[in-house]
């Protein structure tokens, strides 16, 4: 599970402090982050997958509270516990898609599991593309590359970055349904971040943010 508590973040040590809302989200649930731009979505993402520090307030994941951990805890635990899809996903072109999907393994000091990385291409329909190059790999493609990814470690949770931004109807539905299946089979939370309505119906439990104002700190 993962759950804030009074969340504050400034960018710098100037400028305006913004709040953010309580979040909550058992194991094994789905959540949507609705927000239009300037919602601060992105940089909630951010906090709550140990990316950014917040100013001040609590971030727990697996019932461990963020701020208790150094720098390398911090990265050991997020390796472990936190999958993310990105947006654009960021591939290391000088490897092949089976090394890139392998890598959070790698960096969360996790035994390679090859049979772990051909099941979960073959279960996203990209079975045949773990010798290729990212580059050689359509955009849908490339998608599904980076869910196996995100779940090859077995994290804890999944956050999935605007997954369905430029994307329409059809690949919206087949890009979330693959996104809940393999999220439900690996036991991770999903909560997905967006500013695309056509998703509000499909999740009983949304947290809509509203444009952040700044707060005194």
């Amino acid at each position: 599970m993962i759950e804030t508590t009074d969340l504050r973040f400034r960018y710098g040590t100037l400028g305006p402090a913004w709040s953010f809302p309580d979040v909550h989200c058992a194991a094994g649930e789905r959540l949507l982050l609705l927000g239009a731009s300037g919602s601060g979505k992105t940089t909630l993402l951010h906090l709550m997958s140990g990316l950014l520090k917040p100013l001040s307030g609590q971030i727990r994941l697996a019932n461990t509270d963020w701020s208790t951990l150094s720098g390398a805890e911090a990265d050991r635990f997020r390796g472990r516990h936190v999958g993310i899809v990105f947006q654009r996903p960021h591939f290391v072109q000088s490897l092949t898609v089976a090394e890139n999907v392998a890598l959070p393994l790698f960096l969360a000091g996790l035994r390679p599991d090859a049979a772990r990385v051909t099941s979960l291409l073959e279960a996203l329909g990209i079975g045949d593309k773990g010798s290729s190059r990212p580059r050689d790999l359509s955009v849908g493609e490339q998608q599904r590359a980076g869910i196996a990814r995100a779940l090859v470690h077995r994290p804890t949770v999944v956050f999935a970055d605007e997954p369905t931004s430029a994307l329409d109807d059809r690949s919206t539905e087949a890009v979330v349904s693959l996104l809940e299946h393999h999220s439900a089979q690996a036991g991770a939370s999903l909560l997905i971040v967006t500013h695309d309505n056509r998703l509000r119906d499909r999740y009983p439990r949304t947290v809509t943010l509203a444009p952040l104002t700044p707060v005194t700190p």
